[in-house]
């Protein structure tokens, strides 16, 4: 398979990355490799609400050919029930599969033609770190995608205990305005791996090139720092 773009995301690293699409309202870009930055290719996608986008574990990837990953197995431990159960890797959404492919449903924004990188996709609520390689992209369609009555297994609903979110003024401010509250969503949702609870332990993050440190004590979480980590267009 060929990639046909990259995405551009706030999510630097994969510690902080929403667990599903659609949950947290962050902005993101997808440009498209030079061999496939043609207006024509997307015409008659900006008629779309949603895109589905067939994407790359690529992280994944590759610390199973650098050998720091076990082989797939036929059984993964999901966050959702703590990391204490194991399910068929055909039951979840785990990056450690036969082929590291990912699914999802984002928002379309607007479609920009840009001078140099032909059409840009403006997209949100991605649940994908920056750089990782698209391979296609698809419309939705409500009519035949949308299954509200459908089951839903051993993830019935969305996670609704959500964190409440302590972060000095100073300290938001240095944020852009259109980003903080996703990121105030994003600690909500509690970046952490399920299996982590110590209340002393600072926790770090990147978001849009910031690096954000945080505690976790019950349900608040503290942030105590916000540095810059590196240049993001975000």
């Amino acid at each position: 398979m060929k990639v046909i773009a990259h995405i551009e995301t706030v999510f630097g690293t994969k510690f902080g990355v929403p667990r599903q699409a659609g949950i947290v309202d962050t902005p993101a870009r997808i440009v498209f490799t030079p061999e496939y930055r043609k207006m024509e290719a997307v015409r008659g996608l900006e008629d779309f609400d949603y895109i589905w986008l067939i994407w790359e574990f690529s992280e994944s990837r590759k610390k199973q050919e650098n050998g720091t990953a076990a082989e797939w197995s036929p059984t993964v431990r999901p966050p959702r029930l703590g990391g204490s159960q194991r399910m068929g890797v055909f039951a979840t959404r785990s990056p450690f599969r036969p082929n590291a492919l990912g699914l999802s449903s984002v928002r379309l924004e607007h479609i920009e033609q840009d001078p140099l990188l032909g059409p840009v996709l403006h997209i949100r609520g991605a649940d994908l770190m920056d750089g990782t390689p698209i391979f296609d992209i698809k419309p939705y369609l409500p009519y035949t995608d949308s299954h509200a009555e459908a089951r839903s297994g051993f993830a019935p609903q969305a996670a609704n205990h959500l964190l409440n979110v302590s972060c000095p003024p100073p300290l938001l401010n240095l944020i852009d305005e259109t980003l903080r509250k996703a990121l105030i969503d994003v600690l909500a949702h509690d970046p952490r791996p399920q299996y982590q609870n110590d209340p002393s332990r600072v926790y770090g993050m990147n978001f849009g090139g910031w690096e954000i440190h945080f505690l976790v004590d019950g349900g608040l979480l503290k942030v105590t720092d916000i540095s810059l980590s590196q240049p993001n267009e975000f």
